[in-house]
C-alpha cells in the first residue's frame, strides 16, 4: 500500500522523466492518472455548459450542441497538431535531446496561433450562417448566435490549452495538464451561472454568458502554460534562442500534423452531417442528442487519457530503441482501458434515464437523451481499443493509417448508414445512434488487425 500511494503521490505531484526502463505497469499509472484527470477536467468543461444552458431554453442548448459539431473541426486541428506535438517532443526526450524538444514546442505554437486567427475572422464572420446550415431556426439564431460567435472568436484559447497541454504530456509531466485544466474548470463553474443567469454584478447573457465563462477559464489556463514554460521545468525549458521559426521543424510537424489533423477533421465533420440529419427530427431530439454526447464525452475523456499515455509511451520507447516495450504498453493500455469503459458502460445503461433527467425536465427530451446514451453505451468497450490503438499509431508518428481508417468508416459508412436508417427507414435519431455504435465499433476491430499484423511483421 505504501509503494501504490507514493505512486499516487508521484502522478498527482508531477515530474517530467522517461519511461524508457523499469515497470511498464507503473509507467501507465503515472501517465494515466494525470491524463485521466486532465481528460475529466474537459469532460467536466462540457457537463457544467450544457447543465446551466439547459435551465435556459432548448433552443440555447439546441444552439450548443450545433455550434460544438462544428467547433469540433477547431478540436480536431488542435488534437491534430497535439498529436505531432506529442510525438515530436517524446521521441526527442527518448533521444535525450530536450533542445529539439524544446524547439518543436515553439514551432507547434507558431503554427498554432497563425491557424486561429484565419478561424476567428471566418468563424465570427459566419456565425449565423453556420447556424443556419446546420438547420437552427431564425429564433434560434436570433437569440443564440452570439454563443457561437464567442466560441469562434476565441479559439486561440482552445488551441493553445490543447496543444501546450500535448507538449508537457510529451515530456512525460502529464500532472501539469491536468492541474491547469483543474484551474480552468473552478473558473468556468464559478462564472457560467454568473454569467448565463446575471448573478450578482454580472449581465444576464443567457446562452452567450457560457461561451465567456469557458473562455475566460481557459484563458487562464493557457497563461499559466506559457508562464510554466518560460519559467522552464525539468526537461522542457523554453528559452530566448527557441523563439525563432525553424522552416525545417515546421514542416515536418505540419507533415505529421496535415494527415493527423485530417484524421481527426474526417471523425469531426461526420458529426456536422449527423447533425443535420438529427435536426430534421425537431429540437427536441437534438436538445436529447446534445445532452446525451455531453454525458458521453464526461467518460470518453477519461479514456482518452489512457489512450494519450500509450502515445506517450509509444513515442519516448520508439526513440530510444526499445519496440518491444512500445508494444507492450499499448496492449495493457488498452486492457485497462476497457475494463474501466465496461464498468462505465453498465453504470449508464441502467441508470441512464436518472442521470438525464437531471439536466432537462422535458420529458421528449429525455426520452431522446435515454436512447442515446443506451446505445453509445453499448459501444463502449469497442471503443476502448480503438482510442487507445489509434493514439499508439499516432505517438509512433504514424497518422496516415488512422486518418485511411477514419475515412472509411465514418465517411464511407457512419454518414451513409446513418442518413439511411434516420430517414429512408424513419428511425430519426434511433439510426443516427446506430450508425454511430456500428462505424466506430468496425473502426475499433480494424484497428486490432491492423496493429497485429504490422506487429507480426516486426
Amino acid at each position: 500500500m505504501s509503494k501504490l500511494f507514493k505512486t499516487l503521490k508521484e502522478a498527482l505531484s508531477g515530474s517530467e522523466q522517461e519511461f524508457t526502463t523499469g515497470s511498464i505497469n507503473r509507467a501507465i499509472v503515472l501517465l494515466s492518472i494525470p491524463m485521466v484527470l486532465e481528460m475529466m477536467m474537459e469532460g467536466i468543461f462540457a457537463l457544467v455548459d450544457i447543465y446551466f444552458v439547459s435551465k435556459v431554453s432548448p433552443e440555447a442548448t439546441a444552439t450548443v450542441g450545433m455550434t460544438e459539431s462544428v467547433v469540433t473541426i477547431i478540436y480536431s486541428i488542435a488534437i491534430g497538431l497535439s498529436a505531432a506535438a506529442t510525438a515530436m517532443v517524446s521521441r526527442r526526450i527518448g533521444e535525450h535531446d530536450p533542445e529539439g524538444a524544446a524547439k518543436a514546442a515553439v514551432q507547434a505554437v507558431i503554427i498554432a496561433f497563425f491557424i486561429s486567427l484565419i478561424i476567428s475572422v471566418v468563424g465570427v464572420y459566419f456565425a449565423e450562417d453556420i447556424l443556419r446550415l446546420m438547420g437552427g431556426s431564425p429564433k434560434q439564431i436570433a437569440e443564440c448566435a452570439g454563443y457561437t460567435k464567442v466560441i469562434f472568436g476565441s479559439n486561440i484559447v482552445i488551441m493553445f490549452i490543447f496543444l501546450l497541454n500535448a507538449v508537457f504530456r510529451g515530456a512525460g509531466n502529464a500532472s501539469i495538464a491536468m492541474w491547469v485544466l483543474v484551474v480552468s474548470n473552478l473558473i468556468n463553474i464559478v462564472l457560467d451561472p454568473m454569467l448565463i443567469f446575471g448573478w450578482g454584478p454580472f449581465p444576464k447573457m443567457g446562452v452567450t454568458g457560457a461561451a465567456v465563462a469557458t473562455c475566460f477559464g481557459r484563458g487562464v489556463g493557457v497563461c499559466i502554460q506559457v508562464y510554466l514554460l518560460l519559467r522552464g521545468t525539468n526537461i522542457i525549458k523554453i528559452a530566448r534562442r527557441h523563439l525563432v521559426l525553424h522552416v525545417e521543424t515546421i514542416v515536418n510537424m505540419l507533415r505529421v500534423a496535415s494527415t493527423g489533423t485530417l484524421q481527426y477533421i474526417i471523425a469531426s465533420a461526420s458529426w456536422i452531417f449527423l447533425m443535420a440529419i438529427i435536426a430534421k427530427s425537431g429540437t427536441e431530439a437534438v436538445s436529447g442528442y446534445t445532452i446525451a454526447i455531453r454525458i458521453i464525452i464526461f467518460t470518453i475523456m477519461p479514456a482518452w487519457g489512457m489512450a494519450n499515455a500509450a502515445a506517450t509511451l509509444v513515442g519516448q520507447n520508439l526513440g530510444a530503441g526499445k519496440p518491444e516495450r512500445a508494444e507492450s504498453s499499448v496492449w495493457r493500455t488498452a486492457h485497462m482501458n476497457m475494463l474501466f469503459m465496461l464498468v462505465v458502460s453498465i453504470f449508464y445503461f441502467i441508470f441512464a434515464r436518472q442521470i438525464v433527467s437531471q439536466f432537462d425536465p422535458n420529458p421528449l427530451v429525455v426520452e431522446n437523451a435515454v436512447l442515446a446514451l443506451r446505445i453509445f453505451s453499448i459501444g463502449y468497450v469497442f471503443f476502448a481499443y480503438g482510442m487507445v490503438i489509434s493514439s499508439a499509431f499516432n505517438g509512433a508518428g504514424d497518422t496516415l493509417t488512422p486518418t485511411l481508417i477514419n475515412f472509411v468508416c465514418f465517411w464511407l459508412i457512419e454518414i451513409p448508414l446513418g442518413w439511411w436508417m434516420a430517414v429512408h427507414l424513419d428511425w430519426g435519431l434511433e439510426g443516427v445512434c446506430w450508425a454511430v455504435f456500428g462505424a466506430e465499433s468496425f473502426m475499433a476491430v480494424v484497428l486490432i488487425v491492423l496493429l497485429k499484423e504490422e506487429l507480426g511483421r516486426r
